[in-house]
């Protein structure tokens, strides 16, 4: 009889810490070998980690809500069933805080469930914040765990660090080993330990203030009304909207896209298709044949920016927003100039039932250099996403659906036919890219769209 401690994994070099958003499994249950037994999020990715070995769940240490370091033990199983269980194992104390996107919850249940929704009684004053880190931090071993986890803080802290010139590694946060939150950083700032403007690598944006704290009252909640917090992929993506639109100078522009040559194909070869492959055949895979077509046309569009210079990218690593119940995911598609029309269905249709079923690998989710996005499966028009950096750009694909349009014949009448359509949207970094050279490239995916080559399949 011997206890096996269930670890928070390391889902990816970058990655130091996670949040544990959700038990499977309470106290006392009996788990198989591998069968899933909690969720984490992570700055990258959701997913379930399965149990290292088959017995009972014993202990919980970590409760849902608590961000904690990689290699924490979390909870501990019975390797004999119902030896030893104990059934009032009080949660431990996180190893340490998270960030200011990222906070333990105490009141979530151990057992499992999401966390509890509060039903406000009465109009509650906002609580005032708490005490800040306004200091250096003491000198680390070059390399430590301490100065790396502190390095990695969260990219908005990064990014306003490097907005005020402040490196940060040199001050002592209070977050985990020293890990430097927003708030810390805001406090730093406020002390006046920083000039303003020094060291300023990005000109002020007015897309949004620095940070996600919101400007202004902060509302309070009526009675009757729900709170529920954030959920951890909540705050990441919440975090990445805001940095973005400060970082870049969206524009975007719309072209009509006519499908109706693709729709052919599509009718004409889907039975045989998915037959001999077992692979649902849908638009996305043309559009994404064109696009990488159009990437390799316009460079410029595959590019990210580092100060003042310019990254062209070699690779076309293409990102594919996927809905989820419970937020939103960008699997990548790595190298997909280098695959088939099946090659490019199979990786999508596995990626997305993969994310879904929250089975992906954090290196499935990073180095994109371009990303599609498709709010046309829910009837959209046409929208105007948001770059998700470093990128440069980002396509919104509207409904696919049959218009009436007019056709010139040819002997040169117009006539009114029924065409398969589609919205397409550019949306892209002013910085570097021209919106004469964002349609040419629009343009020329509009071109590979409504030309494309029969022996394509």
């Amino acid at each position: 009889m011997a206890r096996v401690d269930v670890i928070m994994p390391q889902m990816g070099e970058s990655i130091a810490e996670g949040t544990l958003s959700r038990w499977l499994k309470k106290v006392g249950d009996e788990v198989k070998r591998d069968e899933p037994i909690f969720e984490i999020s992570t700055d990258k990715v959701d997913a379930e980690i399965p149990a290292p070995s088959a017995g009972v769940l014993a202990e919980i240490l970590v409760t849902e809500g608590q961000t904690v370091p990689v290699q924490t033990v979390v909870a501990r199983l019975e390797t004999e069933k119902g030896a030893g269980v104990s059934a009032t194992s009080a949660p431990a104390p996180a190893a340490g805080a998270g960030d200011g996107n990222s906070r333990a919850s105490t009141s979530a249940p151990a057992g499992g469930g999401p966390p509890p929704k509060t039903e406000s009684t009465a109009p509650s004053a906002t609580s005032s914040h708490p005490p800040v880190a306004g200091t250096t931090a003491k000198a680390a071993p070059p390399n430590s765990l301490e100065e790396r986890l502190r390095a990695r803080s969260s990219p908005l802290v990064r990014k306003m660090a490097a907005e005020h010139g402040i490196e940060i590694a040199a001050l002592q946060g209070t977050g985990i080993a020293g890990r430097v939150t927003k708030r810390d950083l805001l406090g730093y700032l406020e002390a006046g330990a920083a000039r303003p403007g020094a060291g300023q690598r990005f000109a002020p944006s007015m897309h949004a203030p620095a940070g996600v704290e919101q400007q202004g009252p902060v509302p309070e909640p009526w009675p009757g009304d729900v709170v529920e917090p954030m959920s951890v992929m909540r705050q990441r993506i919440s975090e990445h909207m805001v940095m973005s639109r400060r970082t870049s100078a969206h524009v975007t522009s719309f072209m009509e896209i006519d499908f109706t040559r693709v729709a052919r194909l599509r009718a004409k070869h889907r039975a045989r298709f998915e037959a001999e492959n077992g692979q649902k055949l849908t638009y996305m895979p043309f559009i994404l044949k064109s696009v990488v077509e159009g990437l390799k046309a316009y460079p410029v569009m595959n590019a990210s920016v580092a100060r003042n210079s310019v990254i062209y990218r070699k690779q076309y690593n293409i990102g594919v927003a996927v809905a989820l119940d419970w937020g939103l995911i960008v699997p990548i598609i790595k190298q997909a100039d280098e695959l088939s029309l099946v090659g490019l269905t199979k990786a999508l249709n596995d990626l997305a039932a993969r994310a879904r079923a929250k089975k992906l690998d954090p290196r499935e989710v990073q180095d994109g250099t371009f990303t599609i996005t498709n709010p046309g499966v829910f009837g959209s028009l046409m929208g105007t996403p948001i770059i998700s950096q470093p990128q440069v750009a980002i396509l919104g694909i509207g409904t696919i659906e049959k218009r009436p349009k007019v056709v010139t014949g040819a002997d040169g009448e117009d006539t009114i036919a029924i065409r398969t359509c589609s919205f397409f949207s550019i949306s892209f970094d002013h910085r570097i890219i021209d919106g004469a050279v964002a349609d040419q490239f629009l343009a020329h995916v509009k071109r590979g769209i409504e030309s494309f080559p029969e022996q394509g399949f």
